[in-house]
């Protein structure tokens, strides 16, 4: 099992998740935002798979869609009635990430504030589940 692997099950036998790490959203050149955004969700998509290798034998799995449109870019990742939004809207020559958790935006667009806390963000969708 890799590290993260290890993460999900310590979360699933009782440990805390950590809290994902947001810092205020400033546009940015598009291909310096949208760069991003496609690092963040390759990333997603290999914590995803690892979560839910761990998921599995629990039920429910996370989901990862993307959305692409003429105004942006977004991925979303859901786990039962949870759901995080990671997105790069684009307006003229800048571009503004923003981080959407069950679909309510903060008052200031707020932003993962790397690609390492796409891992606390995994982990504390699946700790807002329901405990048994």
């Amino acid at each position: 099992m890799t590290p993260f692997m290890h993460r999900v099950q310590a979360l699933l036998d009782g440990g805390a998740a950590p809290r994902a790490v947001t810092a205020l959203s400033e546009p940015r050149p598009v291909p310096i935002a949208t760069d991003s955004q496609v690092i963040v969700r390759s990333v997603a998509e290999q914590l995803v798979s690892e979560a839910n290798a761990v998921l599995r034998d629990h039920g429910d799995l996370i989901s990862l869609d993307d959305e692409v449109g003429p105004g942006g870019l977004s991925f979303t990742l859901g786990y039962q009635d949870h759901s995080a939004r990671v997105q790069t809207t684009v307006s003229g020559r800048s571009a503004m990430a923003c981080l959407v958790m069950d679909g309510q935006a903060g008052q200031q667009p707020r932003m993962l504030s790397g690609e390492n806390e796409l891992q606390a963000l995994v982990l504390s969708l699946i700790a807002a589940r329901p405990r048994h």
